[in-house]
C-alpha cells in the first residue's frame, strides 16, 4: 500500500512538473501582437521574442505614446515605407539599440525592420530607437536571389528563398538591418502607402500618419 501511494505521489509530482513546464513555455514562445492603424486601413503584426531588445523598446514607445500621429515620412514604391519620427518632429529619442541578426528573420515582404545611420558612422550597424520600416521589396527570380546571397557572402535558406520568389522582399538588406517583426494581417496596406504621389527624399505629398496600440 505505501509503496503504491509512493508511485502515485511521484506520478502526481511529474504531472504538475509537466504542466507547469508546458505553461512556461507557451508564455515564453507568446508574442506580442501590435495593431498599426493607419489613413490607408489597418495592420496587425507580431514582434519577435528572439530580438528582445528591439521587442521591449518598440512596446515602450507604443505605451509612451510616441507614435500617435506619428507620420510615414519616407515611401519608395517596390521597396519599403518608413515612419517611426515623433508626431511633434522629434526624429529619434536620442539612443539606438544593439543589432539583433537572427537566422531565419529575413526581409520578406511584410517584415518589420529598425532603420539605423550608414556604416560610416555606424559600423557596429546600431538600430534607431524608434525610426522602423515595413518591407514591400519585389518578388525575385532564383538568379536575383543567387546574385543577392554571392554579393553578401550569405547563405539564403530554401524556406526564405521561397518567400523572396513567392511574396518578395528586399534580401540586400538581410544581415545589414535588424528584423523584430512581421505583419501578419494587412498586407495590402503596405502596398497602398507605397503607391502614393512622393516629392524630394521620397516624402508623401500628403501626410500618412499612424496610430500604434498593443492589442495581445
Amino acid at each position: 500500500m505505501k509503496k503504491l501511494i509512493a508511485l502515485l505521489l511521484i506520478v502526481n509530482v511529474i504531472f504538475i512538473t509537466n504542466v507547469f513546464s508546458q505553461e512556461k513555455k507557451e508564455t515564453e514562445e507568446k508574442q506580442i501582437k501590435i495593431l498599426i492603424s493607419t489613413d490607408y486601413g489597418d495592420m496587425t503584426a507580431i514582434l519577435y521574442n528572439e530580438t528582445p531588445q528591439h521587442r521591449d523598446n518598440f512596446v515602450k514607445l507604443i505605451n509612451e505614446g510616441w507614435y500617435e500621429g506619428s507620420p510615414f515620412h519616407r515611401v519608395m514604391q517596390n521597396f519599403m515605407i518608413q515612419g517611426g519620427q515623433n508626431a511633434d518632429g522629434r526624429l529619434d529619442p536620442g539612443y539606438t539599440i544593439p543589432a539583433e541578426f537572427v537566422p531565419g528573420k529575413y526581409h520578406k515582404k511584410g517584415a518589420l525592420a529598425a532603420a539605423r545611420k550608414s556604416d560610416p558612422v555606424n559600423p557596429e550597424k546600431a538600430s534607431s530607437g524608434s525610426q522602423f520600416y515595413f518591407v514591400q521589396g519585389q518578388v525575385l527570380a532564383d538568379e536575383n536571389i543567387d546574385m543577392y546571397a554571392n554579393r553578401l557572402g550569405i547563405e539564403i535558406g530554401e524556406q526564405q528563398r521561397e518567400a523572396y520568389k513567392t511574396i518578395g522582399g528586399t534580401p540586400h538588406l538581410d544581415g545589414s538591418y535588424t528584423v523584430f517583426g512581421e505583419v501578419i494581417d494587412g498586407m495590402d496596406v503596405i502596398d497602398k502607402i507605397a503607391a502614393v504621389k512622393t516629392e524630394g527624399s521620397n516624402k508623401p505629398v500628403e501626410d500618412i500618419t499612424m496610430s500604434i496600440k498593443i492589442i495581445e
